[in-house]
């Protein structure tokens, strides 16, 4: 008798989860009904460009929901559908220091996104994303560049999804 109420709390607790829409415990919580995601390449628009940004950004966004949900990825089309461009990419000094130089350097990526969900209208949204990462400014940018992309791409990623999927 103990094994089939724990066994009944258990589908029960499966169920209301299931019920609710939530497809993992990262927090997403998405309808039942939607089924597939697209995510459109971002092509870097920003005035300083840098190469393979964009290909990291909308990989990185691809990953996310893959790993995270169990949305389908499509091409085009899909019920969650995000499209944009990078709009900002620039390194600039931040704080200076007695002698008028710069301790640090900040790097900023700014990715302006569209999202729409076919399924609930309501949740559609434009809006820009921007994040930041700072470093030594004794340091060559190139020679850290790609630590710091990868960093503010997974900050950013991170951002649009929790907008998107756990409402915040």
């Amino acid at each position: 008798m103990r094994i089939f109420m724990k066994f009944s709390f258990v589908i029960l607790f499966i169920s209301f989860f299931y019920g609710c829409g939530v497809y993992s415990f990262t927090g997403a919580s998405i309808s039942p009904d939607v089924k597939t995601v697209s995510i459109a390449n971002f092509p870097n628009q920003a005035s300083l460009v840098q190469p393979s940004l964009s290909q990291i950004f909308t990989e990185k966004m691809k990953d996310k929901f893959v790993s995270q949900t169990n949305l389908i990825q499509t091409k085009s089309g899909g019920d969650l559908q995000f499209e944009g461009a990078i709009t900002d990419y620039v390194s600039q000094p931040t704080a200076i220091q007695g002698n008028e130089q710069a301790a640090l350097n900040r790097l900023t990526i700014t990715v302006k996104v569209k999202f729409a969900n076919v399924k609930d209208e309501k949740q559609n949204f434009e809006t820009t994303f921007s994040r930041f990462s700072d470093y030594d400014s004794r340091k060559n940018l190139s020679a850290i560049e790609q630590e710091l992309i990868n960093e503010i791409c997974n900050q950013l990623v991170d951002d649009i999804f929790n907008k998107a999927v756990i409402n915040w």
